[in-house]
């Protein structure tokens, strides 16, 4: 595999997602803490945010001192549209877990166990799906192909499917599965996962809502590894990009819990993404698409879906006060 990353990157790299976790997930995450609020979330989210940036301006000197200003502005521009990419596909993955808590009612108080270990397995599959993808690519290269028509197919898929083919998540075939052959209690039990009675073991529907938010992030990392492998294929600037992106996903939960509906356009916006990634990657062998062009144009688009998103805000607005 080739990758500009060094023992001194990848130990330094380590060490920031090792303080950046002890300080999202225990700092924050202590009881007392279990919910912030939308302050609190905008502060935090733009603390990843600065924190991204200045790892990218610490990979950039560095790289610039050992192999040279060329690969250093290539690569720490495939950083950033890797980070850019996959910070707005996590979006959807929240509005998945917003889902997941609401069906199942649990409230914020109780949240804060699963959005942990959300992170966590989340952390723990990007990283195991990366390092397999890279190998992937480096033995069989034609399956960046596969990787860019199911991008495609998927993109294709998420713009034409409606509220009605999402379904109820108690519809689910795996929902049901597990409560058929789960030992389950009927209401939540604090922020237990599992409870005895009568000497046998229960579940809760916590370890539910929790098997459904591993199996999201699943879902997710399938759609979002590919589509950060038509940015670049080393395994260092794949890997950075994206647990960049997911550290801070619980502060993120928080700033869009109470305005999920406000962005009902975005899923327009992402689908968007995923056709010209995937077209990206299709046509790579008859034109090569610049990585300044790509965050150009990933960027634009998430723009220009906000800006569509405002207006339909807006006239919906107008539409309830003449009601």
């Amino acid at each position: 595999m080739n990758t500009v990353g060094t023992p001194l990157l990848w130990g330094s790299f380590a060490v920031i997602v090792l303080i950046m976790l002890a300080v999202d997930l225990l700092l924050q995450g202590r009881r007392g803490a279990q919910t912030m609020s939308l302050k609190q979330a905008a502060v935090w989210s733009l603390v990843w945010i600065s924190l991204s940036l200045l790892f990218a301006a610490g990979l950039w000197w560095y790289l610039k001192g050992a192999v040279g200003p060329q690969i250093a502005h290539s690569q720490t521009l495939a950083f950033l549209t890797g980070y850019v990419l996959e910070k707005a596909l996590a979006v959807d993955n929240v509005f998945v877990w917003l889902m997941l808590f609401s069906y199942f009612s649990v409230p914020a108080a109780l949240q804060r166990r699963v959005l942990i270990y959300g992170v966590l397995g989340a952390i723990v599959l990007r990283t195991l799906m990366i390092f397999a993808g890279s190998w992937l690519v480096t033995e069989f290269s034609w399956i960046l192909y596969l990787f860019g028509a199911f991008l495609l197919f998927t993109g294709v898929k998420m713009a034409m499917a409606g509220k009605d083919d999402e379904g109820a998540v108690g519809d689910k075939p795996i929902v049901r599965w597990l409560r058929g052959h789960l030992r389950m209690t009927d209401d939540l039990q604090g922020e237990k996962f599992f409870v005895r009675r009568s000497g046998l073991l229960y579940a809760t529907p916590l370890l539910l809502v929790l098997i459904m938010v591993e199996l999201s992030d699943v879902i997710f990392a399938v759609d979002s590894i590919p589509a950060i492998f038509a940015v670049t294929t080393d395994p260092f600037i794949v890997l950075t990009s994206n647990l960049f992106a997911i550290l801070g996903l619980r502060a993120m939960y928080f700033l869009l819990a109470n305005v999920a509906e406000r962005f009902s356009m975005l899923k327009y916006g992402l689908a968007i993404v995923l056709i010209f990634i995937g077209v990206k990657m299709l046509i790579v062998d008859f034109y090569h698409i610049p990585v300044a062009v790509s965050l150009g144009t990933v960027g634009g688009i998430l723009a220009v879906t906000l800006l569509v998103n405002v207006w339909v805000n807006r006239r919906n607005d107008r539409k309830m006060l003449r009601k």
